[in-house]
């Protein structure tokens, strides 16, 4: 578990951070100047707060009420950043091996662990010169591992990447969410990696915490506006794969209550969970079950509630059983269709929409 609740400076800026998290992958999202980099510091030891307590599976590493400031090194936190920041002269493997050298830090996984986990046997003799950029921070998050950190802070790792190499890293990030059991803090002011890979979600904006909880509850209560913007504004479903239509190269994800998402060029396995992000611009609704067209995902769902965005448009979010869709109209559409709560409706959402970036394994209990 992470606990956090500091106030502190970082030269004229002021930060105000609370938030609690359990085990698994917490985000601090928001946009540029939001203050994820000065809490990640502050929590790392970089910064120190004027007051408040940080803690990380019951170990405080500061507490101004009773003195307590854990030094970076005794804090045990792994740091990988937006560019790799290898040994350029060091080899990969003498990269993975130098922070639990320079600790003195016993080990909690083997090099041979930690090199299956990331995929990265292949390159252990090659120098950071001749790695592609997401073998670079494959290198960087093995180093962090290898450090035998209680904690693990990745500041925007993908920034630096194009989607290509994006692509290829985030399985591996998959796998180390699933497999370690270790706290992940991960920031980011990119939703599709935020709502592929974090149980908790915590919204910053303006050096304040505005929102922080399961990251599809604060998504589906948050309203609309400046701290996710109207282009990020999505809902999360999660289901499991129940059939696989290899004609046509199509998925079947079971929903609540019988609803069926097909989502194409899926690869998954029979059985496994699967999260999907679904903006809401992706979004239309129907009165009626539409016929003769070829949207593929038609979901019957019940409004919950409109919420006008700025200019011409509303938001209309809607239940599909115990999960939230959000769909993004025009007022316009809103009145002609005559929507209000507990109306039922039809959701329509083209197959085509649901690409790679927004799909990826739900959050599995460790």
């Amino acid at each position: 578990m992470i606990e956090v609740d500091i106030k502190g400076r970082a030269g004229q800026f002021a930060v105000h951070a609370q938030f609690t998290a359990p085990q698994g992958v917490t985000s601090l999202f928001g946009p540029s100047g939001a203050g994820k980099s000065t809490v990640t510091r502050m929590i790392a030891g970089l910064l120190k707060p004027e007051e408040g307590r940080i803690a990380v599976n019951g170990e405080v590493l500061f507490d101004s009420a009773r003195g307590i400031d854990v030094s970076v090194q005794n804090r045990r936190i792994g740091h990988v950043f937006q560019d790799s920041r290898l040994f350029p002269h060091l080899s990969v493997k003498s990269n993975l091996t130098f922070a639990r050298w320079a600790g003195r830090r016993s080990a909690d996984r083997s090099l041979t662990e930690v090199v299956e986990l990331l995929g990265i046997g292949h390159l252990l003799n090659r120098k950071p010169g001749k790695l592609s950029g997401g073998e670079r921070q494959r290198v960087a998050i093995g180093r962090a591992l290898l450090s035998s950190p209680r904690l693990l802070i990745m500041d925007e790792p993908l920034a630096s990447l194009d989607q290509a190499r994006k692509a290829d890293i985030l399985p591996y990030l998959d796998r180390l969410r699933s497999e370690t059991g270790l706290p992940i803090l991960y920031v980011s002011h990119a939703m599709e990696e935020v709502a592929r890979l974090s149980q908790t979600l915590v919204i910053l904006s303006g050096g304040k915490t505005v929102a922080s909880g399961p990251v599809s509850e604060v998504l589906a209560s948050l309203d609309p506006g400046t701290d996710l913007g109207g282009e990020e504004t999505a809902a999360l479903l999660e289901g499991v794969v129940a059939h696989r239509d290899e004609q046509w190269d199509l998925v079947d994800v079971a929903l609540d209550e019988g609803a069926v998402i097909q989502v194409p060029g899926l690869p998954a396995s029979l059985g496994d969970r699967i999260r999907l992000r679904i903006p809401a611009r992706d979004v239309s609704i129907s009165l009626t079950r539409p016929s003769g067209i070829s949207v593929r995902n038609i979901l019957k769902a019940k409004v919950e509630a409109l919420r006008p965005l700025d200019g011409p448009y509303v938001e209309v979010v809607c239940k599909i059983g115990t999960q939230t869709l959000r769909s993004r109209i025009t007022r316009a559409s809103s009145a002609d269709l005559g929507l209000a709560p507990g109306q039922c409706v039809f959701l329509l959402i083209k197959s085509v929409t649901i690409d790679q970036g927004r799909v990826g394994p739900a959050f599995r209990e460790i």
